[in-house]
């Protein structure tokens, strides 16, 4: 995968399923005011939502996308459903303008399998059963064996190998980035490889973007608080990753104290923790 050589600007976005619509609120503040970075990264449910950011239709969407997706959760309890129809918006929406333009480069981070005895579990129907085994673990602080078997994927408009992301394998790569083992019930692959969501080993995939050669990076998160990097709570994003600067930016109440959380969300909490998103990203840009 060929790296970014100049001084440029990456945004990191975290995941957080229902949360990420603070995510958008940020995304539509920045683009509000004309400001584009080089790059974009995603995680998880932030895929879709920095992907409108990056064809400049994250504030014309705003909250309608969520809307729409708490609607189709309330009726089929099924995030696999809500995260599917999202990617089916943006792709009649914008999705041929993501890859017209190499102006402004998009990463997606996912979780390929490596182990065909794990592969097989998290592929079938105890997937449900080792997802809340991850779960505990993650309220535990503790880390999970999982992990091992585990590979960080960054697939991008940069790469020209396995990892390019192009019109073909879009919905294939943001749909497993946002696969959660307990509460999806349709399982991800990627060119007939199995893939689960980004968190289990990258929440926010900021030090991939410094890794990739971006010398500023400002990565959103989802919780106030620690900001980890991972799941399992095992190390939080720096502030400074090889010498280059990681300005973070995160809400001041936790989403679900305004009515949002990860697989729920009320239509009071949707309007405020966006709102409070478009807030914090004008408090950045001045």
């Amino acid at each position: 995968m060929s790296k970014i050589k100049n001084g440029s600007t990456a945004i990191a976005c975290a995941s957080g399923g229902f949360k990420a619509i603070f995510v958008h609120g940020v995304l539509s503040a920045f683009e509000e005011a004309n400001f584009r970075p080089d790059a974009y990264g995603a995680a998880s449910a932030s895929v879709v939502v920095a992907a409108l950011a990056n064809v400049s239709q994250a504030s014309q969407v705003g909250i309608n996308y969520w809307l729409k997706g708490l609607e189709i959760y309330t009726h089929t309890k099924s995030m696999s459903q809500v995260f599917l129809a999202g990617i089916d918006y943006f792709n009649t929406h914008g999705g041929k303008e993501l890859f017209q333009s190499q102006k402004t480069q998009f990463y997606v981070a996912v979780n390929a399998v490596t182990n065909d005895e794990i592969a097989e579990q998290t592929q079938s129907k105890q997937a449900r059963r080792l997802g809340k085994k991850l779960l505990i673990a993650a309220a535990k602080n503790e880390p999970s064996r999982i992990k091992r078997h585990l590979r960080l994927d960054l697939f991008s408009t940069t790469a020209k190998d396995n990892l390019a992301l192009n019109r073909d394998n879009f919905s294939e790569v943001a749909y497993a980035s946002t696969r959660m083992l307990h509460n999806y019930d349709i399982p991800a692959w990627i060119n007939n490889q199995p893939y689960i969501d980004a968190c289990y080993t990258c929440v926010c995939p900021g030090i991939e973007m410094v890794e990739q050669g971006y010398q500023t990076v400002i990565a959103i998160a989802t919780e106030a608080g620690n900001f980890y990097r991972d799941l399992f709570q095992s190390q939080v994003m720096p502030t400074q990753y090889q010498q280059v600067p990681i300005s973070i930016i995160q809400p001041d109440i936790n989403p679900k104290d305004m009515g949002v959380d990860v697989f729920q969300a009320t239509l009071e909490g949707i309007a405020a923790v966006y709102q409070h998103g478009l807030d914090k990203g004008r408090e950045f840009l001045t």
